[in-house]
């Protein structure tokens, strides 16, 4: 006989693999007729204690009878999802949809009871927090709405994981036993609960690769040279403090050490636990390795081997294989093609990267996808001379090569409460989930500046993401409004990092200037002016300015109430008795020091030795090849022995470290970014509200929008299912008639009422006044007939123009509103002017859905044609609250249904009071299986 669960697809869409809370991967899925082995291996694994609590009675085995329930499923109305590691189950969970009864039921009933077993090894790893997401969202899939559990008093884990999930429930208890129900639409709450655990989760797997107790670099070369040798001579130098070991599995047997480190022919070999794995051995031999290393119990891997999707298609399928081999042990993965990732800690002290030297400890985490460029923001970091003062140092590094697995999004999320961190850098070339990215990134600059350059919109070929239809400037906007401090180049990157490192925020745009050089002085300050800022005159103190000068003008312009930031400019003095550079430096230093609320920065012209000076305190740069510290020559890394006193790390607060710039243009755009960024973050402390409105139909627009789905899998609405969906959320397009012969135009304009206007709808002459395709206050029928002769003599015959005529509106100004459903970015709302303006010079403002009121406003004021809205050369001001409350319920349609892909009004004629949708469009899809409000997952691989 036929089981059900075989008459059913396998819906291998549930499948994901997740980050469990201690760091460590599971993967999630549903459990089909051929788990019957493993359940009951998994059974066995469970104490009689856990087993108690599941079936409220001694349970010390399944029948033959259970088995088959518990793996027999018809995907709809009875399912089970395991989570495995390494192929075996860890723990299950299922419903069995009921109805009012408490019977079996089947649709259209809306309520499971939902179920759960946990192995005890794995309890406390937020497991069973991971499955109710998981099942709870197939449940919504399936038409259940609402989930039941009975649980005993004494199984406090199990209530704690659903009263913890943040949905709203009813408790109750009756014959010794809880009962729990809650409903499964996600709540403000519960997705605050899901965030919550993802930061914690992803964070903590970061953690276990960037603070290993014990690492094991494979692939570690007999002789030197070659890349594993030459990190395992890196972790050396830097003093690593954890276990340190050697495998290659072509060392002699009678091999015990190598370098001083213990040897080993393979991870098995080695006694006690490894916490990291580098793996640096040809990508053939990468799957072995993978095997040990996940056998052994190996939390992690830094994977440095090249040969995956950056050499191409077989490369590309190679390198997938090798994330699901990973994850099948619980491992995660940076790389590969990995540069490697690096520690400053005292308690780490980890390079387990190329870099040959260690850099100073400090506070800025840096992250490259490419392992040239983290080369380079490691020099520019640490440079001297004619670049930016080092003024702070690295607390962590990864270079993530091809970001198979852990990516920007991960390292995100463990900077986000690392209290080692307080600036972070990044380099991507790509983002490839940019929804979520600006998710976490809103959070972290909300409690840390994030600086970020981005690439030009081509992925690497070795880099898996979603195609976007955005283009790579509206991208770059959507950052900016999370807060991310978007920067160009590499130099900007690092310019404006070591400003945020240590110096406050601005308070304002108010700048002073003051120096010994009235040319640069007024140099900068024509910068300010064209980066934003108000600058003051600027205060030239000649070149004859001593240090004192100095001080006393820097601690005037500090003390000053309307001034909010100091730019200090200083070129070489020419005779005698000019100030030291160290004698500068410290009266600089000291003047911003009793004014600690203010950023200072200097723009110095070939003063390598202000510069070095301004940053002695805290100098991150590396000492010369040649020399060590003291001035004693500095031995090879094959001579060199591990430190045996860790290096100095700067305290997270110390002394105000001033940064300097070799070029005004330089200093002025860092200042300019802080004093945006410290603008968003004013802002961000008062997030705005998604306003509620009582004319929005929700429900009657969904049954709309399924009646019209069920015709096909994606369409555009004609007018009027257009105006029907519109009008459920209180937007209104003002009647068009067709109008297929003059006669037929003349009885809808006396329908409509003179002065109408008589449009061509044919797609390419559309909203194009400028061709003659549209002809505006018509007031009478004489004029309405020759408007329509002319318009077909222009344009061809009706059938061709598709002529319509429509009421005219109040005068204003023509907008657009425009909504698209992104693959990779999600829901965004756009607005500008119409015509010219938008398509042509591309003045479009973009806002994530959902919008507040507070995005509203701010997207209205975005667009440089802003101006033609308030009253431009003594125009009449237009009604923009009007139009703000229509974004807002074009982003609320949006954000309600996602069925609807795309919305687009033009033109929006906004008057001074009030205003006119005259067109409009929407399209129609299948939602996602998947969207951002479902639960946490893992990039499919």
């Amino acid at each position: 006989m036929q089981s059900a669960s075989d008459r059913q697809e396998y819906p291998a869409h549930w499948e994901a693999d997740v980050v469990l809370r201690d760091g460590g991967t599971a993967r999630i899925r549903p459990i089909t007729v051929d788990d019957a082995d493993r359940l009951v291996s998994f059974y066995e694994q469970v104490s009689d204690e856990s087993k108690y609590y599941r079936f409220f009675a001694p349970y010390p085995r399944l029948s033959a009878k259970d088995v088959h329930r518990f793996t027999h499923h018809d995907f709809v109305d009875r399912v089970g999802l395991a989570a495995t590691i390494g192929g075996e189950f860890i723990a299950t969970v299922r419903y069995d949809r009921i109805g009012a009864d408490g019977m079996p039921a089947s649709a259209p009933a809306d309520e499971a009871e939902v179920a759960f077993l946990v192995q005890d090894a794995h309890q406390g790893r937020g497991v069973a927090s991971a499955l109710l997401e998981h099942i709870a969202a197939v449940a919504r899939e399936r038409g259940i709405r609402r989930f039941a559990a009975e649980v005993l008093p004494a199984n406090t884990k199990m209530i704690k994981v659903f009263t913890d999930a943040g949905y709203t429930q009813k408790r109750s208890f009756e014959d010794g036993v809880v009962r729990l129900e809650f409903d499964l639409e996600p709540t403000e709450r519960s997705l605050a609960v899901q965030y919550a655990r993802e930061q914690r989760a992803e964070g903590r797997s970061v953690q276990r690769l960037l603070m290993p107790g014990s690492l094991a670099v494979v692939g570690t070369g007999r002789s030197p040279g070659g890349v594993g040798r030459s990190i395992l001579g890196n972790l050396r130098e830097a003093g690593y403090t954890g276990r340190l070991y050697a495998v290659n599995r072509a060392f002699p047997e009678e091999l015990g050490e190598l370098d001083g480190v213990p040897a080993y022919r393979s991870v098995r070999d080695i006694d006690g636990p490894v916490d990291l794995a580098v793996v640096a051995v040809p990508a053939d031999h990468v799957p072995e390795v993978v095997a040990e290393c996940g056998e052994h119990g190996v939390q992690g891997l830094v994977v440095v081997s090249a040969g995956y999707a950056e050499s191409g298609p077989d490369g590309r399928e190679r390198q997938r294989a090798l994330v699901r081999h990973a994850r099948a042990y619980g491992m995660r993965i940076i790389g590969p093609n990995a540069f490697g990732v690096i520690n400053t800690s005292a308690g780490v002290r980890l390079n387990a990267s190329l870099a040959p030297e260690m850099p100073r400890p400090g506070r800025i985490g840096l992250f490259a996808q490419s392992g040239a460029i983290g080369i380079a923001l490691l020099s520019r970091l640490h440079r001297r001379g004619g670049g930016v003062t080092g003024v702070t140092g690295v607390s962590t590094f990864v270079s993530a090569g091809n970001r198979a697995d852990v990516s920007g999004n991960d390292v995100l999320q463990y900077w986000y409460d690392d209290p080692d961190t307080d600036v972070v850098l990044m380099y991507l070339e790509s983002i490839g989930n940019p929804r979520k990215f600006t998710r976490l990134a809103r959070r972290t600059a909300a409690a840390k500046p994030l600086v970020v350059v981005q690439g030009t919109g081509t992925a690497p070929q070795g880099h898996a993401v979603r195609a976007t239809r955005l283009p790579h400037a509206t991208v770059s906007a959507l950052l900016r409004q999370a807060g991310v401090i978007r920067v160009d180049t590499i130099t900007e990157l690092v310019d404006a990092g070591l400003l945020l490192a240590r110096q406050p925020l601005p308070a304002g745009p108010r700048v002073a200037i003051l120096g010994n050089s009235e040319s640069l002085g007024v140099l900068t300050y024509d910068q300010c002016l064209a980066a934003g800022l108000r600058p003051h005159r600027p205060l030239d103190l000649t070149t004859a300015a001593s240090a004192e000068d100095f001080r006393a003008a820097l601690a005037r312009a500090l003390a000053d109430d309307t001034c909010d930031a100091v730019v200090v400019t200083a070129i070489p003095a020419i005779g005698e008795g000019p100030p030291g550079d160290a004698e500068l430096a410290e009266a600089l230093r000291s003047a911003a020091e009793a004014v600690p609320g203010k950023p200072v920065l200097v723009v110095h012209v070939e003063l390598g030795g202000l510069a070095e000076a301004l940053s002695a305190a805290a100098s991150t740069a590396p000492q010369a090849a040649d020399q060590a510290p003291g001035g004693a020559r500095r031995l090879r890394p094959s001579q060199q022995l591990p430190p045996t006193t860790p290096p100095e790390e700067p305290p997270a607060t110390g002394p105000r470290l001033i940064p300097a710039y070799p070029a005004a243009e330089r200093a002025v755009r860092a200042l300019a970014e802080a004093v945006r960024y410290a603008q968003w973050r004013r802002e961000a402390a008062e997030p705005g509200k998604v306003p509620e409105y009582d004319d929005i139909d929700e429900k009657g627009a969904a049954q709309l929008i399924d009646g019209l789905l069920a015709r096909g899998q994606g369409l555009t609405l004609s007018t009027e299912a257009t105006g029907e969906l519109l009008g459920h959320y209180g937007i209104h397009v003002r009647q068009a008639l067709p109008a297929p012969t003059p006669d037929a135009a003349a009885d809808a304009a006396r329908a409509l009422g003179y002065p109408v206007a008589l449009k061509a709808t044919a797609p390419h002459l559309r909203h194009r006044a400028d061709l003659g395709g549209v002809r505006l206050d018509l007031a009478d029928e004489e004029q309405l007939r020759r408007a329509y002769a002319e318009l077909t003599e222009a344009f061809g015959k009706p059938d061709e123009v598709r002529p319509v005529v429509q009421a005219m509106a109040p005068r204003g100004v023509d907008t657009v509103v425009r909504s698209v459903i992104d693959p990779a970015a999600g829901a965004v709302l756009s607005f500008g002017l119409a015509g010219a303006a938008s398509q042509l010079l591309g003045d479009m403002a973009h806002r994530l859905v959902p919008v507040t009121d507070r995005d509203a406003t701010s997207l209205v004021r975005s667009i440089r044609t802003a101006p033609l809205l308030f009253g431009w050369r003594g125009s009449t001001p237009v009604d923009t609250p009007a139009l703000e409350e229509l974004l807002l319920r074009v982003s609320r349609l949006v954000d309600d249904h996602p069925e609807v892909v795309a919305v687009t009004l033009e033109p929006v004629v906004v008057a001074p009071r009030g205003l006119t949708v005259l067109g409009a469009s929407v399209r129609l899809a299948p939602p996602p299986a998947r969207d951002d409000l479902g639960p946490r997952t893992l990039p499919a691989y």
